[in-house]
């Protein structure tokens, strides 16, 4: 039932901004390297044009601020870094996703019981121990 399309959510711009947020307090990036970033952390479907605007509106707000970078060969980038104000928000924004984990915790143990008492439990094949059962057959 998994499959890629279920890999590939697109966020929403409330749940990327403290990952930006947060990237930008451990460091100054330029908008290519942020996308960089935030494709390691699994946001794959990221829209470049939608996260400079967000960055432009998390500007505006005065939670980052931006300017050009010009050293270096090839054209000028324009840097972001995260501001004071910026990294309130960021601690409050940790606090309030700390309490959603909770929720979320709670929900999966509830889920999680709700399918072993209706449905009959499924068939795992531990691929650790079948590796390991395959090399002992491969050694006799």
């Amino acid at each position: 039932m998994n499959n890629e399309k279920d890999k590939n959510i697109t966020p929403s711009k409330n749940f990327i901004m403290p990952f930006i947020l947060l990237l930008l307090s451990r460091m100054t990036l330029h908008g290519y390297e942020l996308i960089q970033k935030l494709h390691a952390f699994g946001f794959q479907t990221l829209d470049q044009g939608n996260l400079y605007r967000l960055l432009r509106q998390l500007e505006k707000e005065n939670l980052v601020f931006s300017e050009w970078d010009t050293k270096g060969s090839g054209p000028a980038k324009r840097c972001y870094s995260i501001t004071e104000t910026g990294k309130e928000f960021l601690r409050g924004n940790a606090r309030q996703l700390e309490r959603y984990q909770s929720m979320l915790d709670q929900f999966f143990k509830m889920y999680t019981s709700f399918l072993e008492l209706y449905m009959p439990p499924l068939q795992r094949e531990d691929k650790i121990e079948k590796n390991s059962k395959q090399n002992e057959e491969e050694e006799i």
